[in-house]
């Protein structure tokens, strides 16, 4: 496995919510409807046996207005179809039991939704590769490649460039996959879907969470809100938010601080003053610009670009950790 970077996993796979998605928000018979479900089960019983941290702490999604209650019913109705189990629609009474803090009229009760250290299913994932035969070079970023008889040739970058002749290439290199792509000689351009960017920032909660389970509020447009998570520990954090830019940027805005309050308020109106701290930043691999309809994953192989050997995936971002598992399965039936 070639990795540009000097660990595995260090852009979208660990700069995110670190959710385990039930799998309802997506549109029924979705990859990312079918991988979520599928993945999130197959995830549960990986971490299982192999000692990664994971709590189920189930999730409430709020509707915080009248025009919003007709979502949550949208969202239990989609998850059934699409085989969640675990969801329930709930009153004022039944949330304040679940979380005394938590303002809203009603809500969806989600008890398969969790979170996970992935930065410890990372470690796993790679250990398992490496103890069945896999070699992961570090700092060697695929700088362009090239079409050839029985193969792919592949230039790789870093202290010491080679070129490797590959008969299988797998691309996902995440928020460069279409960098990737465009720079495979042979390979059309019609076969590359367009990048778009969305910055996400984290805010974390100083001092102690007085929530137990995850928050979410109706899903906004390019994301699913300004939510609160929880991590292994317990501590409390709030995003993302939705922010489109022209390339991959990790700064930091602190002064987007003011609308994650007013944000946050709508659910948790007894958020204190001044308790919000800067996080972190994501980046989501986005297929769509700003304004356009939600994308599903893209996970084309020989028999849509006609290059023997070669896979890509494009716009593989929430639920695409959930996923994983499923995803890699997906990739391996396509390569068969």
């Amino acid at each position: 496995m070639l990795e540009g970077e000097r660990s595995v996993g260090s852009h979208s796979s660990s700069r995110n919510s670190e959710v385990v998605h039930a799998g309802f928000y997506y549109p029924t018979g979705s990859l990312k409807a079918r991988l979520c479900v599928t993945g999130r089960r197959a995830l549960e019983a990986y971490v299982a046996t192999n000692g990664i941290g994971y709590r189920r702490t189930g999730k409430l999604v709020v509707a915080t207005s009248e025009e919003e209650i007709a979502t949550l019913e949208s969202y239990r109705q989609r998850g059934t179809a699409n085989g969640v189990e675990g969801l329930s629609l709930l009153d004022f009474g039944d949330v304040r039991a679940l979380e005394p803090e938590v303002f809203c009229l009603r809500a969806l009760w989600s008890s398969a939704t969790g979170i996970i250290d992935s930065h410890g299913l990372m470690a796993a994932l790679q250990r398992d590769a490496e103890q069945r035969g896999a070699t992961v070079v570090l700092r060697a970023p695929v700088v362009g490649g090239r079409i050839v008889q029985g193969g792919i040739d592949l230039f790789v970058g870093g202290e010491d460039p080679s070129t490797v002749h590959c008969t299988l290439v797998v691309n996902a290199a995440g928020l460069w996959a279409q960098s990737v792509a465009r720079s495979l000689i042979g390979l059309p351009p019609s076969a590359i879907w367009p990048s778009y960017y969305a910055r996400g920032h984290y805010f974390m909660l100083s001092g102690s969470s007085p929530f137990r389970h995850l928050v979410y509020p109706v899903a906004a447009h390019g994301g699913l809100g300004i939510h609160l998570t929880l991590d292994l520990s317990g501590a409390a954090r709030f995003g993302p938010d939705v922010e489109w830019i022209d390339g991959v940027d990790y700064s930091f805005d602190e002064t987007r601080a003011p609308r994650f309050e007013a944000a946050i308020r709508r659910y948790w109106p007894g958020l204190p003053a001044g308790s919000l701290q800067p996080g972190y930043v994501g980046v989501r691999p986005k297929l769509g610009a700003a304004g356009s309809p939600p994308q599903d994953f893209v996970i084309e192989g020989p028999a849509k670009h006609a290059v023997p050997g070669l896979v890509n995936l494009f716009g593989i971002e929430s639920p695409g950790l959930t996923a994983s598992l499923a995803i890699a399965d997906y990739v391996a039936a396509l390569v068969e």
